[in-house]
């Protein structure tokens, strides 16, 4: 199996920094309770002093929301909703102890993160333009349509697994309680993206060895090495 952006991703958004990491042996009874923590008061630290819309890794997603031609207040990318809930409520709901610890890692480093259950996904993972002909499963069971030229998570059978880039995730491959096998996603786009996205890939390991018997792989990608290839049988 593989992940990777398009060309004209890449040519669009040269500024692009991607990381994935791939890990299985994940199980629902971990408890990343004190990391979960520990990462939410880094982010609180920063939002003390700007909100999350000042922060210069969320400004970057705004202007690349701008450029979609979505406005971004109104689609914001996930790191963006995430800090805006945890500065009005104080904390983020509890979900998954993978999704937990990957919501808290996000709101730390301000960068989306994408957690895709692999069984859920045909071949490959793709970000690129939308044809008009994927379908995506909503978190309530509809399914969508997204319009061509939107960029999607889609795989080998059409299926979108992500709309709008990082701003909604499909229900179809979200983590449950039977997921093993994970593919995780970590995108940026500000000036220091690229040593901020491999310390995140070092972190996100370090947790994920610490909470489950897993040796996770990863990669920090380029448009000169844009593909990450993982065993997802």
């Amino acid at each position: 199996m593989r992940f990777q952006h398009s060309g004209t991703i890449w040519r669009d958004f040269p500024e692009l920094v991607p990381g994935a990491l791939y890990a299985e042996g994940i199980t629902p009874d971990a408890a990343p309770d004190a990391a979960v923590a520990a990462y939410g008061e880094r982010a609180a630290a920063r939002l003390a002093t700007a909100s999350e819309g000042e922060l210069p890794e969320i400004q970057a997603w705004r202007r690349a929301f701008t450029r979609m031609g979505l406005k971004p207040t109104q689609y914001r990318c996930a790191s963006e909703a995430l800090l805006r809930r945890f500065r009005k409520d104080g904390s983020l709901p509890r979900l998954h102890p993978l999704i937990d610890l990957c919501n808290a890692v996000s709101i730390a480093y301000a960068i989306p993160i994408a957690v895709f259950d692999v069984s859920r996904i045909a071949s490959y993972v793709e970000v690129r333009h939308a044809t008009g002909e994927e379908t995506y499963l909503t978190f309530s069971g509809e399914t969508e349509r997204p319009p061509a030229g939107e960029v999607v998570f889609a795989d080998a059978e059409g299926r979108a697994h992500a709309r709008r880039w990082t701003n909604r995730q499909s229900g179809l491959s979200a983590v449950r309680e039977t997921t093993e096998r994970v593919l995780i996603v970590a995108e940026a786009l500000h000036e220091t993206a690229a040593g901020d996205v491999e310390s995140l890939l070092a972190t996100l390991t370090g947790e994920l060895n610490a909470l489950w018997p897993v040796t996770p792989k990863s990669a920090l990608l380029t448009a000169a090495a844009p593909r990450f290839e993982f065993t997802g049988d």
